[in-house]
């Protein structure tokens, strides 16, 4: 496109090429005005509507292309031969008129209207392309064209796209001048985006004199013969575009008038519905009786069809076009039943006028209905709420049955029938209900003894639910793994009723959902938090039967060497097979997780260290074999880390910390792939007590400091807050990791002083900032446990003077689980505030469906690692979904960290995520002054 123009504004002079745009736009305003009129004028005049729109926009495509023309700049001399030139401008005129006659429909059914625009739209743009190449081939010139084929085809499917958008515009834009101006702009812009395409597609080439001689025979018309010539026919055209004008706005004032009259005549009748039909039957006017009667407006009520206020079996009998030909031949009156806007019926009492001209041409009828819905005797009331009832119970998702204190079925809907595959005649009032379940249940296949016994257990349950008054349900499984929910409700003459729900796809839904929440997305082992539920269960168990249990840390050796070497997709390949490979060798009672990135865990109850050896020779064949993949031999290879419960500890954390401290021995010895835990690995704990009483020291001492995140809305890019990131420079060690200290400072308490510090410097940041976005600080368990943070964070507020919405505080699951009741009651204290609270990290660990439930979070935060998988998974790609779709029916926004990538990105904005941070969003790090003054869009 930038092509396009730089060539428009290099090859042409822009004084004539403006000229021709506005010829071409004058013209075009006069096609649709003519156009306008032959839609809406008469009979008689619509051929000559239709032939001033030919000749005017016929004129107006030729003038523009051969005035661009004498304005195109090609450094070569051209003249143009007469007989092509007289033929485009025969072409234009007639292809426009064809297209304006069929664009006015007359004669074409109501319905197949829009596709007549349509075929106008392409014979318009086929015409003034026919009419753009036919000229140019009358260009003689001392050299050749060559054209680009694709940008010829562009720019005809442009002129066919613009025209179909003018065309249909018409259709909506029409009556009025101001109104015609958005067709008419667009029909230019369909000839002038074709034509200056089409140029842009030629080029043009010098010959040889004596080739260029050869080209030039002939007869040509110079430049000034064709300026003379447009000029000559641009005062016809206007002269037309004036004529027609002047006509056009007679007539419209000629039909304001008389619509204004009729408004004065019937306006003011409020207890009749008085309203035009044209001689088709659709509703031309509207009073105000007609839209308190009926209840649609002027704007619903006009184009529809008349027929619509009868009843649907009327409709069906033809009973509205039996009227309309009856009213024809003289005044109609009837009566019958009509309907409102919102479906309630009225009895009403129609009369139809037809309404002729001077010539005694119909014209249209009058039609005046008058509300008798009081005069019908009360039988015809219960009657038309019976008819209500029926339609509404047809049109239940449910199906429902209605017995009798005798057990005899009373009524019973369609959709019952359909539910449980039987024929409409098999459930047939005042069958027993012991038939109708015998019914049901033989469409299970059951028969004879089996059938019977069934049957008498749905009796036997129903009957007690009778007898004790009291509503219930249960679950029915059909065939091909349909669920259907049976709801019974009492009624109070000893009757029920019954309704059927079928809930096959809200069950898979949850079972999926709850499948995710417990599952890895990429391998589908077990996630960390189903490890965890289930390692307290083998727990309890082995000490209940005097077994032993061994919980074993996994880590892969070579992950990071293969993600780095042959890309992320080949470790997720690597994975995959390697869960694959885990499932077919771990017995039942074994347990094998995927903890995320490249580690695993896994536990067994045993009597025999040999069972236990052999356990974790199987886990290490499985890791230790070669994969070949795309070629390559991938050995990923582990180190095992093992602790037993009872000797090593007696909880599932403290096994689970052992585990992991001798697997981390594992990997720092050079022959040593499996180790189990010793007493000695708690030395290494002493440099974390170094670490802690440096921590203590740090606050002090002023040696941390404040990074921030940038959060972006997905959807537009806009910036909607700021994560805030403690970091530490210690003079000594340099920047320690907070996945270093963080997790000692909750160790050791120094969270809290640190946390508040934290809150404090942020809260005073974002206040001093002249935007007002937000600022999002994370908490931890130890934090969220102190009684004393909601009062914290009220002080905190009132001292720096931030706004109570702009602050978002965040936490994990697993510091929730810790002390719900507690946490929750101190989370709705901060909530009572005005301040925004999320949940960090959803997705792995716990990410419980019932912390959700219990607590109405503001923000759901997606752990980053769906992002490291999300591209090639398709697992991880479904867990997303469902996340999404979790947020959206809880009607929480979700915020997805860790993207790193544009391709992420545009999944989240496909896939409807609300916001997004990670590096490709912007790293952490110091704010730069005019990040915070930038306004959102910026």
């Amino acid at each position: 496109m930038t092509g396009i123009l730089g060539y428009v504004v290099l090859k042409h002079d822009l004084v004539g090429t403006g000229l021709s745009v506005l010829l071409c736009l004058l013209s075009s305003y006069g096609t649709m005005t003519l156009l306008d009129r032959a839609r809406h004028g008469a009979e008689g005049d619509r051929r000559l509507w239709i032939g001033g729109a030919g000749a005017a926009g016929g004129f107006g495509i030729w003038a523009t292309h051969f005035i661009a023309m004498l304005a195109y700049r090609p450094g070569i001399a051209l003249w143009f031969r007469p007989a092509p030139t007289v033929l485009s401008l025969l072409i234009a005129i007639l292809a426009t008129a064809v297209a304006i006659g069929l664009a006015a429909g007359h004669g074409i059914a109501r319905p197949a209207r829009r596709a007549a625009s349509v075929g106008a739209a392409v014979i318009f743009g086929l015409g003034v392309a026919a009419m753009h190449f036919i000229g140019m081939s009358a260009v003689r010139m001392p050299g050749h064209m060559l054209w680009n084929g694709g940008l010829a085809a562009l720019s005809v499917a442009i002129g066919i796209a613009l025209s179909l958008a003018a065309f249909l515009s018409a259709r909506r834009h029409g009556g009025t001048p101001l109104r015609r101006l958005v067709p008419a702009a667009l029909l230019a812009l369909s000839i002038a985006g074709l034509h200056f395409t089409a140029m842009a597609a030629v080029t043009m080439r010098h010959v040889s004199m004596a080739t260029a001689a050869w080209r030039m025979q002939g007869p040509a018309l110079s430049s000034a013969v064709l300026i003379a010539l447009i000029g000559i026919v641009a005062v016809a055209l206007i002269s037309i575009g004036l004529a027609a004008a002047f006509f056009a706005l007679r007539a419209e004032r000629a039909v304001h008038k008389s619509d204004l009259a009729f408004r004065l005549l019937v306006e003011g009748v409020r207890d009749h519905a008085i309203y035009m039909l044209d001689p088709q039957g659709h509703i031309s006017t509207w009073n105000a009786g007609a839209e308190r009667l009926k209840g649609y407006t002027s704007a619903e009520a006009l184009g529809r069809y008349f027929g619509e206020h009868y009843s649907e079996p009327e409709r069906q009998a033809g009973e509205p076009q039996r009227v309309l030909a009856e009213a024809a031949m003289g005044t109609v009156v009837r009566e019958a039943w009509h309907y409102r806007k919102d479906g309630t019926p009225f009895w009403a009492s129609a009369t139809i006028e037809p309404l002729r001209d001077a010539e005694d041409g119909l014209i249209g009828f009058a039609h005046v209905t008058r509300d008798r819905t009081k005069q019908k005797e009360d039988g015809d009331r219960i009657a038309r709420i019976t008819r209500n009832l029926d339609v509404a119970l047809e049109n239940m998702s449910q199906g429902l049955c209605l017995f009798g204190a005798d057990g005899r079925l009373i009524l019973a809907n369609g959709r019952c029938a359909e539910l449980f595959g039987l024929a409409v005649q098999d459930i047939r009032p005042g069958m027993e209900y012991r038939a109708f379940l015998t019914c049901v249940y033989a469409t299970l296949g059951l028969t004879g003894e089996a059938l019977r016994r069934r049957v008498d257990e749905a009796c036997d349950l129903q009957m007690a639910v009778i007898r004790q008054g009291q509503d219930g349900q249960f679950l029915l499984r059909l065939r091909d793994e349909r669920a259907v929910q049976v709801a019974v409700c009492t009624t109070a003459d000893g009757g029920w009723v019954e309704t059927y729900e079928d809930i096959t796809q809200r069950l898979e839904a949850e079972a999926r959902i709850a499948y995710l929440a417990h599952h890895d997305g990429l391998t589908g082992l077990a996630n960390r938090a189903q490890f965890n539920d289930m390692l307290r269960r083998d727990l309890m168990l082995a000490e209940r039967v005097g077994q032993r249990l061994a919980v074993i840390c996994i880590d892969l050796d070579k992950f990071k060497a293969i993600n780095d070497q042959h890309g992320h997709a080949a470790g997720d390949q690597v994975l995959k097979v390697l869960a694959e490979r885990i499932r077919e060798t771990k017995a039942e009672d074994e347990l094998v997780a995927r903890l995320g990135g490249d580690e695993f865990a896994a536990a067994k109850r045993f009597y025999d260290i040999a069972e236990l050896d052999a356990f974790i020779g199987r886990l290490e064949a499985c890791l230790s074999q070669p994969i070949v993949l795309d070629g390559f031999e991938l050995r990923p290879d582990a180190s095992f880390g093992v602790s037993l419960f009872p000797q090593d500890a007696d909880t599932v954390d403290a096994l689970m910390v052992n585990a992991d401290l001798a697997m981390y021995r594992a990997k720092a010895a050079l022959r040593e792939r499996i180790c189990f835990y010793q007493a000695e690995m708690d030395e290494a704990a002493r440099s974390r007590r170094s670490l802690a009483a440096a921590l203590w020291e740090a606050l002090d001492r002023e040696q941390f400091h404040l990074n921030f995140q940038v959060q972006k809305k997905v959807s537009n890019g806009d910036i909607s807050g700021f994560e805030v990131l403690l970091r530490w420079r210690h003079p000594e060690w340099g920047m320690v990791p907070p996945m270093d200290f963080i997790p000692l400072a909750e160790e050791c308490g120094a969270i809290l002083p640190i946390g508040e510090w934290v809150l404090r410097a942020a809260c005073r940041t974002a206040a001093g900032w002249p935007h007002p976005y937000k600022i999002a600080v994370n908490l931890s368990a130890v934090q969220l446990g102190d009684d004393g943070l909601a009062d914290l964070v009220g002080n905190i507020l009132t001292e720096t003077g931030l706004e109570p919405h702009r602050l978002e505080l965040e936490m994990t699951e697993t510091s929730i689980v810790v002390d719900k009741v507690r946490s929750l009651r101190t989370l709705r204290r901060i909530k009572a505030m005005g301040v925004s609270i999320a949940i960090d990290d959803f997705g792995v660990g716990y990410s419980s469906l019932e912390t959700l439930r219990t607590f109405p979070f503001d923000k759901i935060k997606l752990d980053r690692s769906f992002m490291n998988e999300i591209e090639h998974s398709p697992e991880s790609k479904a867990i997303l979904r469902a996340i999404l779709a979790l947020g959206r029916s809880l009607n929480i926004p979700v915020l997805a960290e860790g993207v790193e990538t544009r391709f992420q990105l545009d999944i989240l904005n496909v896939e409807g995520c609300t916001e997004a941070q990670g590096y490709f969003l912007g790293r952490p790090g110091p704010l730069a002054p005019d990040v915070v003054t930038a306004p959102a869009d910026a």
